[in-house]
């Protein structure tokens, strides 16, 4: 198997009113995707390229780690 696929990402997640945003980040490219889920089954999803700095900026900014069933759910539509 290759390095690439032994990848183990990490997920976050914040709660605003009407909104949650899911981010899940490949700790070694350092690229992820955010999900925000907004009211009435809106989903809307960004491809994103991070930096060095991504864990102290999710941790400012009041993410919290999450879980891969949660956000592979929503991505899938399922949720």
């Amino acid at each position: 198997m290759s390095k690439g696929s032994n990848i183990v990402h990490r997920y976050f997640k914040k709660k605003f009113e009407n909104t949650i945003i899911l981010v899940k980040v490949n700790p070694l490219q350092l690229r992820g995707v955010e999900l925000r889920i907004i009211p009435k089954d809106k989903i809307e999803r960004r491809d994103l390229v991070f930096n060095e700095n991504i864990w102290d900026d999710l941790k400012s900014d009041g993410f919290e780690e999450a879980s891969a069933l949660e956000f592979n759910l929503y991505y899938a539509g399922l949720a």
